[in-house]
């Protein structure tokens, strides 16, 4: 503390020598004037003396024929017209200042955390709608009012909280584990299950509803396979009602499909010249400032390196500078080989096999064919497949009516 007070008023660190230094000491001593860090080397002595007191020496040097020479001035009164002295150093100074003070009150980036079904890209447009985005006044920010709103517009959040962390606006909410399973209306009717392509039936199992075809039959696109609509029989066996119902069944067909794969001559490939030129830009949020120029090459790839202010990290701000990089290149024209053609044709087609299996498709024979055309190669495939059939759609209103009219005919004959 008391070196503290000392930097504060100033001193200076001094040489004397001459007749008599120790009497110089003595009249310091008997006049109250305190001297530290006293040295001695031969016949001259250092040692350091308040700003004030140096003042009040020269009348001692005097009389006891001694000379002095200040070597160090330390102390806010030294440091202080050094600065001010300095203009640009002081604008500099003040206009850090009032922008770390002023930054300090804007929410300068937004961070959300617990939002798994959710993704961060919604949320932001979301935030935005609610005009809460980077840039915005604390003193705008209403987060008891978010908060609200982001419980009541996201069903799958069960709780959310928002405050500020300094310059941050930090969104912590936790979704509902359970899937939210929408109401299921109850249908009216019932549901057919049609085939969606032709083929040949290898299996079949019926869960709901009233089969129509049976395992070894052709069917063609369109044809009801399961009926939704389940007879109730009277004694004597004549129909009384349809019971509707929602057809279910894993039924397999065995069936031919073919696919094509195209690939040209010729290719374009990107060669680089080795030419390239650096330019940099700044960015503050969204706004972004480019000190580059407007086309360097004809055609070239760009490379973006990107880094934040560190200081300005403590606050959030988000503050970019980076560098892009412009590498010139052609597009040079080749030719495939046939080898090449071949490879790649067969990359593609083994990638189209691997989609179906992942569907569930087994196939079960494959005849593949390359062939050429006028600037092209051409790859044919047929397949002989089989995969799961059937498409749930309602049943026309007509059938409905008409089987409903059957029913009540045969109660009249009953």
């Amino acid at each position: 503390m008391i070196a503290f007070l000392k930097y504060i008023k100033g001193y200076v660190r001094i040489r004397i020598w001459g007749l008599s230094p120790e009497r110089f000491m003595n009249l310091c001593s008997n006049r109250d004037i305190l001297l530290w860090n006293i040295e001695k080397d031969e016949d001259i002595y250092t040692m350091c003396i308040s700003l004030k007191a140096f003042y009040q020496l020269r009348p001692i040097a005097r009389k006891t024929g001694t000379r002095v020479v200040i070597l160090q001035r330390v102390g806010l009164p030294f440091f202080v017209p050094v600065i001010l002295s300095r203009k640009i150093f002081c604008l500099g100074l003040i206009l850090c200042v009032a922008f770390w003070i002023g930054s300090s009150y804007f929410v300068w980036d937004i961070e959300c955390s617990g939002n798994y079904q959710i993704t961060d890209d919604v949320m932001m447009t979301f935030l935005k709608e609610q005009d809460v985005k980077v840039g915005m006044l604390k003193s705008k920010l209403d987060i008891e009012a978010l908060e609200k709103e982001i419980r009541r517009s996201f069903n799958e959040v069960t709780w959310t909280s928002a405050k500020l962390n300094g310059t941050k606006l930090i969104i912590d909410m936790k979704e509902n584990d359970v899937p939210l399973i929408p109401a299921i209306k109850e249908d009216q009717g019932g549901k057919n299950l049609i085939a969606q392509y032709d083929g040949t039936i290898v299996s079949m199992i019926v869960r709901n509803g009233v089969p129509k075809v049976a395992i070894g039959d052709v069917i063609t696109k369109g044809c009801v396979l399961v009926e939704g609509m389940i007879p109730i029989y009277n004694e004597d066996t004549t129909v009384r009602e349809y019971q509707y119902v929602t057809s279910d069944a894993d039924i397999f067909v065995r069936r031919k499909m073919t696919h094509q794969e195209v690939l040209r001559f010729d290719y374009i490939k990107k060669e680089y010249t080795g030419r390239e030129k650096a330019g940099y830009y700044f960015r503050l949020g969204e706004k972004e400032i480019k000190f580059t120029m407007e086309r360097p090459f004809l055609v070239y790839d760009s490379l973006i390196k990107e880094q934040s202010l560190r200081v300005l990290k403590k606050l959030d701000i988000p503050v970019f500078f980076g560098q892009i990089t412009y590498r010139e290149y052609q597009n040079m024209e080749y030719r495939y080989s046939k080898e090449q053609a071949k490879e790649l044709l067969l990359q593609k087609i083994n990638k189209f096999f691997a989609t179906l299996e992942e569907k569930g498709v087994h196939i079960i024979e494959k005849n593949v064919r390359i062939e050429t055309e006028v600037d092209q190669w051409v790859l044919n495939a047929d397949l002989t497949v089989e995969e799961a059939v059937g498409e749930l759609i309602e049943i026309p209103m007509d059938d409905s009516m008409e089987n409903g009219q059957s029913s009540v005919e045969a109660d009249a004959v009953e």
